[in-house]
């Protein structure tokens, strides 16, 4: 079970709030976000654009790598390269994002995450390789 960390969690960055991005479990080497299914986030075919799932797997590798336990120390990182994999369709409501830190050293880092609907799917994969900006502040 994990422990509750939620006043350690960040205010979400401009594009987040404005995609409905929230950040619902954050711990050493591990963060999940969730956002709603809603008109805002579709594609022509109106079902979530490919580019929100991107998004929340990004977000959550990267917070995975980010934190420091210390809601006054904050750890920054930036995207080297990311791949993603699609894999199904939401049918749900809202889209669950989990990252987890695979590895990494000093100045970078290793990352994995899966987005899935709140009713299970497994809707797509991703691997990204982070490097941490400078140190925690």
């Amino acid at each position: 079970m994990s422990q509750d960390n939620s006043h350690l969690f960040e205010k979400p960055s401009a594009m987040a709030a404005h995609l409905g991005i929230a950040m619902t479990d954050w711990q050493k080497d591990y963060a999940r976000v969730e956002a709603p299914i809603a008109p805002h986030v579709a594609n022509r075919q109106g079902i979530p654009h490919g580019g929100l799932h991107a998004t929340l797997m990004d977000t959550a590798m990267g917070f995975a790598g980010c934190f420091t336990g210390d809601p006054d120390k904050h750890q920054m990182a930036l995207t080297l390269s990311m791949t993603v994999n699609y894999l199904g369709q939401a049918q749900g409501s809202r889209l669950i994002a989990e990252g987890w830190l695979t590895g990494g050293g000093r100045k970078t880092y290793f990352a994995k995450a899966e987005v899935t609907d709140d009713l299970g799917t497994l809707i797509a994969t991703a691997t990204g390789v982070f490097r941490y900006r400078g140190t925690p502040a």
